[in-house]
């Protein structure tokens, strides 16, 4: 029977990873067969053909994916043991009183005698979440939950996710300065354009901890990074290129003025409307207008 279970699934395209042997008896066997699929609708195919085989039943089918989610992917740990009553006492009342004075006296300790110089608050409404759209801020939560992972794993640092149930950008701007005194910097995920740029702005002028956009920043920085290579393998500077741009949204704008910062001079935007340039009406859209003025120097037009 494995034989054929194994045939159905090779004909099927699956791949398979492992087969383990849960419980044997004298007249059944419970097997824990791992296949890497390649999409949804595949491993729907596979689990037709590893049923169809005579005498198999199916009793589950587990998805990794969410198997590595389950009960979210980040917890809060406690870098300090509670063992004693002089442990609580050092830690909480009475002695965390004198750590509080001591803040309020001098308010810029609260860096060195709390964690807030290593926490990130990752902030989002869930408008515009990787290709997904709209999707709210309950269903952002696990992209969040992933980047607080990676900033963990890979810098150390501690990340929370904060999702918004509101697209209002006075209501964003309020609630992340309510809660900034929490952290050391406000890392702003997913949260479509143009009230990205808005809220971004409001809170460079507001607040006294770094605020960075991921999806207008962390771009940025990446094609910077891609474009300083490119042009060590083709003998050129960077004022020496023609950069053509397409899609002018929260990346393509924060991606640009990075460019132009670096030195690059002639960048043409084009979006939907085609070639961004000077005699074009964007009505309420003050972003493309302004990218109008800040490239295209040769003001070209076209779609």
């Amino acid at each position: 029977m494995l034989g054929q279970i194994t045939t159905n699934i090779s004909a099927a395209g699956g791949d398979i990873g492992a087969i383990d042997i849960v419980s044997a008896g004298r007249n059944s066997m419970v097997r824990d067969i791992t296949i890497n699929a390649r999409d949804d609708s595949h491993a729907e195919i596979l689990k037709e053909a590893v049923s169809s085989v005579e005498g198999v039943i199916i009793v589950n089918v587990s998805d990794q994916v969410f198997l590595r989610h389950l009960g979210g992917k980040i917890e809060m740990q406690s870098k300090t043991p509670i063992k004693t009553r002089n442990d609580m006492s050092l830690i909480y009342t009475p002695g965390v009183a004198r750590v509080s004075k001591a803040i309020h006296d001098q308010p810029e300790s609260v860096w060195n005698l709390t964690s807030k110089g290593n926490t990130v608050a990752i902030v989002t409404d869930g408008s515009a979440v990787l290709g997904l759209g709209d999707i709210g801020p309950a269903a952002a939560l696990p992209v969040m939950e992933g980047k607080a992972q990676l900033l963990k794993e890979l810098v150390g640092v501690d990340a929370w996710p904060i999702v918004l149930d509101t697209h209002d950008t006075t209501k964003i701007v309020d609630t992340i300065k309510l809660l900034s005194h929490g952290f050391g910097a406000i890392n702003l995920e997913d949260i479509s354009a143009p009230r990205c740029f808005e809220i971004e702005h409001r809170l460079h002028k507001e607040l006294s901890i770094p605020v960075f956009h991921d999806d207008q920043h962390g771009t940025a920085i990446v094609v910077l990074a891609a474009l300083y290579n490119a042009v060590k393998v083709v003998n050129k500077e960077l004022p020496d290129l023609k950069v053509v741009l397409v899609g002018v949204g929260a990346a393509g704008v924060a991606t640009t003025k990075l460019l132009i910062r670096a030195g690059v001079k002639n960048i043409v935007g084009v979006d939907r409307e085609g070639i961004l340039d000077r005699q074009k009406d964007y009505g309420n859209n003050e972003v493309w207008k302004e990218y109008s003025e800040i490239t295209n120097p040769n003001n070209i037009s076209g779609h």
